[in-house]
């Protein structure tokens, strides 16, 4: 059974850091295209990054572009998000999802960050960034 299970999340006053983690279980990470989403209150689930399969590359939003960073540990069947210099907008719950949805950009093939293609999702965890 496809699991994707979200941890990492916390409460942290602005300009800090927190890792979120994103495991996965009965199938291979890295033959999947992996999101990561957040949804605050009232608002819209929004992407925020996202990386695509293999050694493909990452997309970033605007808003987190310099200050977060996604990864993954093939070993650990493991994607993360390194967000720094948090701020009280990035507040929300923070999802990963999967899928081998892709658009062609300058001839490379590279992720969607558009939640409607992706197919399987985490339960979310929180992140609060107040002081």
């Amino acid at each position: 059974q496809l699991q994707l299970v979200e941890s990492g999340g916390g409460l942290v006053q602005p300009g800090g850091s927190l890792r979120l983690s994103c495991s996965a279980s009965g199938f291979t990470l890295n033959y999947y295209a992996v999101g990561w989403f957040r949804q605050a209150p009232g608002k819209e689930r929004e992407g925020v990054s996202c990386v695509y399969r293999g050694d493909g590359p990452a997309t970033y939003a605007d808003a987190v572009k310099g200050r977060f960073t996604i990864s993954r540990d093939n070993a650990q069947n493991t994607v993360y998000l390194q967000m720094n210099s948090l701020a009280p907008e990035d507040t929300g719950v923070y999802y990963c999802a999967v899928t081998h949805a892709y658009v062609i950009t300058d001839i490379q093939a590279t992720c969607v960050m558009t939640p409607l293609v992706y197919d399987d999702w985490g339960q979310g965890t929180q992140v609060t960034v107040s002081s």
